[in-house]
């Protein structure tokens, strides 16, 4: 059977599940706010205790973090995200999950070869990307200011 571009094209058009992207915008939408509602919470209570806020900022980040890491390791934050999309990846759980999930993918490899070489592979991107497009920022504001 010869198959054109075309009858592929139509053939995966078909084969291809159904999106509703305002559904899943909106669903994303309120888990990543519920997300950052629930760092809110976290900050607000640990500030109640803590004079210095930014103490408090900076645990609120940990727990975020070990929460996140808690979850992947438990198979609920791929549950969350099977549903809510997007919204997972509010940047400090996401970027935990990302470590943590290739972390626990590589574990069998060991703690050198495996965990070790792989960790970063998801998040390694992120980083560079982020870090390139950081210092190019910076650049750009040096010579304007």
């Amino acid at each position: 059977m010869n198959i054109t571009p075309e009858l592929y094209d139509q053939m995966s058009k078909n084969a291809s599940p159904k999106t509703n992207s305002r559904v899943n915008v909106a669903t994303a939408f309120c888990v990543g706010g519920l997300i950052c509602v629930i760092g809110e919470i976290i900050r607000t209570l640990l500030e109640s205790y803590i004079s210095d806020t930014t103490t408090a900022a900076l645990w609120t980040s940990i727990i975020l973090i070990s929460l996140s890491s808690i979850f992947t390791g438990l198979g609920w934050y791929e549950k969350i995200a099977k549903h809510a999309g997007a919204g997972t990846l509010v940047p400090i759980t996401g970027f935990s999950n990302a470590i943590s999930s290739s972390a626990i993918e590589a574990k069998s490899e060991g703690a050198i070869l495996g965990v070790g070489t792989k960790i970063f592979t998801i998040a390694g991107p992120v980083i560079l990307y982020g870090c390139t497009a950081s210092v190019i920022y910076g650049i750009i504001y040096y010579i304007i200011m």
